[in-house]
């Protein structure tokens, strides 16, 4: 069995998560897309190199409903025939992508993987159950604003 290494971290910048902050008006897919560019640069890769690219999205909705791995990808300006795909676990999901990248690396399907996470809470519209002030029923009643630990 392959042994799995993380060779290089990159992180997209953060902010202080208030409305309106400086971050807000940055689209999902432009984040991803700069960190895509820079673990290709930083490592002296082309990206025909890479075997897949999967990355963590934990609310897929509005600007992020897309298959924002994908769409990060293609944003990077990688070649059309690198694939990528998008995890929804919650609060787990980045972590959950890292573990799939390992878990194919070891099994012989990856031999390059660029495994992490996105997301921009600016667009998520949080508290959407509540339409009108009145609150649905069901699931969206147990867990108003959408986040489920």
């Amino acid at each position: 069995m392959k042994d799995a290494v993380i060779v290089d971290v990159v992180r997209t910048p953060s902010g202080r998560g208030k409305l309106g902050g400086a971050l807000s008006s940055v689209h999902p897919v432009d984040l991803a897309a700069g960190v895509l560019r820079s673990i290709l640069e930083r490592n002296g890769l082309e990206s025909r190199q890479i075997d897949d690219v999967l990355l963590g999205c934990v609310s897929q909705v509005g600007d992020q409903s897309m298959n924002v791995a994908r769409q990060a990808v293609l944003a990077a300006g990688f070649d059309e025939s690198v694939p990528a795909t998008t995890i929804d676990r919650q609060c787990g999901s980045s972590q959950q992508a890292v573990h799939f990248a390992a878990q194919g690396v070891m099994a012989g399907a990856y031999d390059i993987v660029i495994a992490g996470g996105v997301e921009s809470m600016s667009r998520v519209p949080l508290g959407s159950s509540r339409a009108n002030g009145v609150v649905s029923e069901g699931i969206s009643a147990r867990y108003p604003d959408g986040l489920v630990n």
